[in-house]
């Protein structure tokens, strides 16, 4: 595995720097520090879209025919990893990542055309339809059902999705229905197009631990969807939630962030006083802690570089994807523990006020990174839970990487 930039990328590399340094709002980047959540917040996410959108680099993942950039799998990583060292939010990765690629890899062309201009303007805001509250894990089981109209035109779409994702910000959500239930459940799914602001559609705020309002219930009562706004044909929706997931897991190059984020945890360490007239920094129980998360975050980037040489070779990701995301999942709550025992008593402190940047924030102690470490810490807990739980990564990779 060759991972040596070649100079045309050490270019891109500073033109990215130099982007960043000149574009990135400070507003946008001091409100990312503040956010507790996965998922960025609409202002903040939909605000640096806008800057992303007018440079052309948005859809830095699609391919150029449909609105990207057309980069390498080299440079997107490079954007990725900039972007983390500078502070950007996440992009709003439930369009951008998720429904694009399968809109653009199996939608139709008007499906194409209508909808993808959308994703990058910013006038659709979409959530995922996908976990049920008896299908989670099992998401094949899913009970939601949508029935063909007699004259083929529509489907009414009848059920209830949970932990769904800024539901109450979307006006669009992409989701599993059942079309048959008279064959294998994996067969009888499909993929469907919601439009959120029409009669049926209800959506019921849960709050997390934090107290955060990220995720949501989703009631569909009679909902009338068009027959073209399903995706590919009838009983396909299996294979391209497979895709779509495997995209979730491994579209992103994770260790970037965590690096960025352990740094900051070490600038706290720094800062704190050990009770033996040092630093915390300087403790070597804690330096052997830091030093192990570190070494783990540098071994995930490793793993991240090697499948994207892969992909760089024209091969898919594959499940090797779902040790990223196993990977990822636990190293993220690593880091948000340090960050919490870096802080003290400092770091408990758990404001239920959203959001905790802007006019309105309430004033922290001791700063806004002790007053975003414990909504952070315990927002973070979900990261062994959604996009396939930490148990179903393990059986992934166990079945299709190792062959046990």
């Amino acid at each position: 595995m060759d991972i040596e930039l070649s100079p045309e990328d050490l270019a891109f590399r500073d033109e990215v720097r130099a982007f960043l340094a000149a574009n990135l709002p400070q507003d946008v980047k001091d409100g990312a520090a503040a956010s507790p959540t996965v998922f960025v917040e609409p202002d903040i996410g939909q605000h640096w879209n806008r800057v992303l959108n007018e440079k052309g680099w948005l859809a830095y993942q699609w391919p150029k025919e449909h609105g990207g950039t057309g980069w390498s799998p080299v440079q997107r990583y490079i954007f990725e990893k900039e972007c983390a060292l500078a502070g950007a939010p996440n992009l709003t990765v439930l369009g951008l990542k998720l429904v694009a690629p399968v809109i653009y890899t199996f939608g139709t062309a008007e499906q194409k055309a209508k909808y993808l201009p959308r994703i990058l303007s910013g006038e659709d805001y979409w959530c995922q339809g996908f976990s049920e509250p008896g299908s989670g894990s099992d998401l094949a089981s899913l009970q939601t059902r949508a029935v063909l109209s007699e004259d083929g035109s529509h489907y009414k779409v009848t059920g209830s999705k949970i932990w769904t994702t800024h539901a109450h910000w979307a006006n669009m959500m992409f989701t599993l229905v059942r079309t048959n239930a008279e064959v294998k459940k994996q067969a009888g799914i499909s993929f469907l197009l919601i439009d959120m602001n029409q009669p049926g559609v209800s959506v019921r705020p849960i709050l997390t631990l934090a107290g955060d309002h990220e995720v949501n219930q989703v009631f569909l009562e009679d909902v009338v969807v068009p027959v073209e706004n399903r995706i590919a044909e009838e009983g396909d929706g299996w294979k391209l939630a497979k895709f779509l997931l495997e995209n979730e897991r491994g579209g992103s190059c994770h260790a970037p962030k965590l690096g960025y984020d352990l740094d900051q945890v070490e600038v706290i360490a720094q800062g704190q006083n050990d009770g033996f007239g040092g630093t915390l920094a300087e403790d070597r129980d804690w330096k052997r802690r830091v030093a192990k998360v570190r070494l783990e975050v540098q071994a995930l980037e490793m793993i991240e570089l090697k499948i994207l040489s892969e992909v760089a070779k024209g091969r898919p990701p594959g499940p090797q994807t779902s040790l990223c995301k196993l990977l990822a999942s636990n190293l993220r709550q690593d880091v948000d523990l340090l960050a919490v025992d870096a802080l003290g008593t400092a770091g408990l402190q758990l404001d239920t006020i959203r959001p905790l940047y802007g006019d309105n924030a309430p004033p922290p102690v001791q700063g806004r990174e002790a007053q975003v470490a414990a909504a952070r810490y315990l927002n973070s807990r979900a990261w062994t839970i959604f996009g396939g739980t930490n148990e179903v990564q393990s059986g992934i990779i166990a079945k299709t990487v190792l062959g046990l």
